[in-house]
């Protein structure tokens, strides 16, 4: 018997428990920012791995290049699996995305230098990047929806960080692998034979047990009663992106769901994924080790604060939250850079804290924000297409961005005017958005 039948007949199962919903849409969640994030984490090893030795600034650069190709993906797999997420549900496309993002980032760890194979090398990981970029475009807003929908009323909030705890606890996984793998990662270790010539692969090979348990967890979940609903009742748009064009309502919408999330950008893609080779660069000049540390003491504390800003959102409003994020971001990452990049580790470690406190407002809040200004029947559609497009142009080439203006100018507070300039934006966004997180999400 369908879904449809079993909603019309009064015979559908008894509703998954939340404990098993959250943790389907967080396992999604940690495996697409684990695999994401270790590509950052290990650029300076990939770099010696897949180019030439000589060279090694433009190939940090190739690199990261690569890094933000696969964003411009992003919007293409938002497009596909939110087409397909409306039409034919959430939980079918979260259980395809999970098992793509994680064979192409194990195909990353099968891959041969570029001693064996030349330029095929680069060439070859570029491509398997772009395959990550166009899975991760359909994992986030159908994640996050897929929460949302499941969640009870006046708790949207917090059900949501939830995934939010997974996604920098990805990051915080991925930053311990790698410092795990520190010794193993210098040119020298590389170039010597043994251990060191394949201890690079390890990191990117974790992603096949994490994939297989994504891949367990969420086939035995229905879809959400938001979509079971409309589906029983014949309310599925025919072309949910069509509609959601169609409409100036829903195209303010996807136009805040690209502004929105532009402190995104200089958080996340600036302040941890880049962060380690901030550190690592001549201007700092900590050992990959020593950057990693200062990475994984900011990812403990933007853990323990996301669940407070989610709870505290769902009291008081996301628009409050997010826009008090934005100023503290203004007025504190400045400052914050400054005791990072005084070489000193307790200075560095508190500065990137403070960040990651500040930045707990923003990312724990976004996501539900964006749910709630799409209705039911388009709501994977333009939300994804509105926040990977935003991903795309503001996230994925920030680390290259940060690189190429460093290296130009020779200034190390360029992430931190970043991160002012993103905040500033979102600050202006967020005021003309209807606060909706005291009422159902609409249909």
């Amino acid at each position: 018997m369908s879904v449809t039948q079993r909603i019309l007949t009064g015979t559908i199962d008894k509703a998954p428990s939340k404990r098993k919903v959250v943790v389907a849409g967080c396992i999604g969640i940690f495996a697409e920012l684990y695999d994401n994030g270790i590509f950052a984490f290990m650029a300076s090893a990939l770099a010696l791995v897949f180019f030439p030795a000589d060279g090694a600034t433009s190939a940090l650069v190739f690199v990261f290049a690569g890094y933000a190709v696969s964003f411009f993906v992003r919007p293409l797999g938002a497009v596909f699996f939110g087409f397909l997420g409306d039409k034919l549900g959430r939980q079918r496309m979260l259980v395809a995305v999970i098992m793509l993002i994680s064979v192409a980032t194990a195909g990353l760890g099968l891959l041969p230098p570029y001693s064996a194979i030349g330029i095929a090398a680069p060439i070859m990981m570029v491509l398997l990047r772009m395959l990550q970029g166009f899975s991760v475009g359909g994992e986030a807003a159908g994640a996050m929806t897929f929460l949302a929908e499941h969640a009870p009323e006046g708790k949207r909030g917090l059900h949501t960080s939830m995934a939010q705890i997974a996604s920098f606890a990805a990051l915080f996984t991925g930053t311990m692998v790698a410092f795990a793998m520190s010794p193993w990662l210098t040119a020298e270790a590389i170039a010597g034979g043994g251990f060191g010539a394949w201890a690079w692969r390890i990191p990117f090979l974790v992603a096949v047990p994490l994939g297989l348990a994504g891949w367990y967890i969420r086939r035995s979940l229905e879809d959400t009663p938001n979509f079971q609903k409309l589906q029983a009742e014949g309310g599925l748009a025919k072309n949910p992106l069509k509609e959601a064009f169609a409409s100036p309502v829903h195209r303010r919408a996807m136009l805040l769901a690209l502004l929105i999330p532009l402190m995104n950008a200089s958080g996340y893609y600036v302040l941890f994924s880049f962060m380690p080779t901030f550190l690592e660069g001549e201007q700092v000049g900590f050992d990959i080790g020593t950057a990693l540390l200062v990475t994984g003491s900011s990812l403990v504390a933007i853990c323990a604060a996301i669940p407070v800003m989610g709870w505290l959102s769902d009291k008081i409003g996301r628009k409050r939250v997010i826009a008090g994020a934005a100023i503290a971001m203004v007025i504190g990452a400045i400052p914050c850079y400054a005791l990072i990049a005084t070489q000193n580790l307790a200075l560095a470690i508190l500065g990137a804290c403070i960040m990651a406190v500040i930045f707990a407002g923003h990312t724990a809040v976004i996501h539900v924000l964006l749910v709630e200004l799409f209705p039911t029947r388009i709501r994977y559609s333009a939300y994804g297409v509105g926040y990977n497009v935003s991903s795309a142009l503001f996230g994925g080439t920030a680390p290259l961005l940060m690189t190429w203006l460093i290296d130009l100018t020779g200034n190390i507070y360029m992430p931190a005017f970043y991160a002012v300039l993103t905040a500033a934006a979102t600050f202006f966004a967020v005021l003309t958005v209807t606060d909706r997180a005291h009422v159902p999400l609409a249909d």
